[in-house]
């Protein structure tokens, strides 16, 4: 059953309050479209056959066919509405101290899902008070939707040769939420043409070759992919190219030109939380799991859990040695995680072979593998059979 309009709710008077009310709620941009089929899924799903989707591969192919169509979240959706909402906050990181992990803009404060969600089930509200009858349903990250696809139907901006969504007012560090519902609303066109032109900054900055052609990411390769949503270890050929990134990855976006000007944010939730927008790799060797825990409950960076964030951190100051961690690395390196303990053992090695430190992590890993060799000795004379009583 669809929603009954009156004159005064009709479909455009509709969409003009909903985008004021959705700027009033916080929401930095809006963006229809009537498009409820996903524009690029088959491309989608050629990238999927090529093997690129890196550590999501099970998820995205698992829930491949839910991403084709919006009806596939809401029987009877006649528009979707693409909410932006711009989360850049401090200048960049680069250059950041070598004490210290370089952690994705994205993720300096509190989880945006909650944010987010809160704000898009108060337009639901006002939606559903406003068209009494109407069906809507808001996603953040929480069911399979071609997000970029939808914001490109609706104008939102274009995709760039880095596969971020680039508004030309905005740059491209901004959120995306959807909000689906049964009510007809005037759609939004598309930008007529992307504006990247000649410019291949971010493929030529990519530091671990994730950006193989334009439009194309290789997430297998991808440094966000790899810190946030990589489960045990990380390819040796991809650390070095890691540098001091710890949870997710902005390069790609830091060299953009469209960002040079992008709206900030003074989003309370966004700022970095205790002022930190890099992270003490020495304190995050430190963490137990019950820290660990409490550090980052609220944060999106406990997606990565105590295992992902600490093989990262250990990666980064393998690739940036400071003497002033050796305590915490030299810890870690027989930490009872395996995925921590093989990290820790790797920087160690790359301070011998950058001589810092060399004869005390030689020390380290001599007496790790003289307690590896004691270890499987022991298990090994135990599973002997005893003398036979026959």
């Amino acid at each position: 059953m669809q929603p009954v309009l009156s004159p005064a709710t009709a479909p455009a008077v509709i969409a003009a309050d909903l985008r004021q009310e959705a700027l009033r709620l916080g929401f930095s941009r809006v963006g229809i479209t009537g498009v409820i089929d996903a524009p690029h899924h088959d491309a989608f799903r050629g990238w999927l056959a090529r093997g690129l989707a890196g550590p999501m591969a099970a998820w995205l192919e698992r829930h491949e066919p839910r991403r084709r169509s919006a009806s596939e979240l809401l029987e009877g959706v006649r528009s979707v509405v693409m909410l932006a909402t711009d989360h850049a906050t401090e200048p960049s990181t680069a250059g950041v101290e070598q004490s210290r992990g370089r952690v994705a803009r994205y993720a300096w404060g509190d989880d945006y899902h909650d944010l987010l969600r809160s704000r898009v089930n108060q337009l639901a509200a006002w939606l559903e008070a406003r068209v009494p009858g109407c069906r809507t349903r808001g996603v953040v990250d929480s069911a399979p939707i071609a997000e970029r696809d939808f914001a490109w139907a609706a104008g939102l901006g274009w995709f760039g040769k880095n596969t971020m969504l680039i508004d030309p007012s905005a740059g491209s560090y901004f959120f995306l939420t959807a909000f689906l519902t049964d009510v007809p609303l005037p759609a939004d066109d598309p930008l007529p043409t992307d504006h990247c032109g000649t410019c291949t900054a971010c493929l030529d900055a990519c530091p671990t070759g994730a950006l193989p052609e334009p439009g194309v990411l290789d997430a297998t390769r991808c440094i966000s992919a790899l810190t946030v949503e990589q489960q045990g270890a990380i390819s040796a050929d991809l650390r070095a190219g890691m540098g001091d990134w710890i949870f997710g990855c902005d390069v790609c976006q830091e060299v953009c030109p469209w960002n040079r000007h992008a709206p900030g944010s003074h989003e309370p939730g966004f700022q970095p939380r205790g002022g930190e927008a890099a992270l003490p790799l020495a304190g995050l060797l430190a963490l137990d799991q019950s820290a660990f825990r409490a550090r980052f409950k609220g944060s999106p960076i406990k997606r990565a859990k105590r295992s992902g964030l600490l093989r990262s951190a250990a990666i980064a100051l393998g690739n940036r040695p400071d003497p002033t961690a050796f305590a915490q690395l030299a810890a870690a390196a027989r930490d009872d995680d395996p995925v921590i303990r093989e990290a820790a053992t790797w920087a160690l090695g790359r301070w011998i072979v950058a001589d810092v430190m060399a004869e005390e992590c030689r020390g380290v890993l001599e007496s790790h593998s003289a307690e590896q060799s004691d270890t499987s000795s022991t298990s090994a004379a135990g599973s002997r059979p005893g003398p036979s009583t026959a």
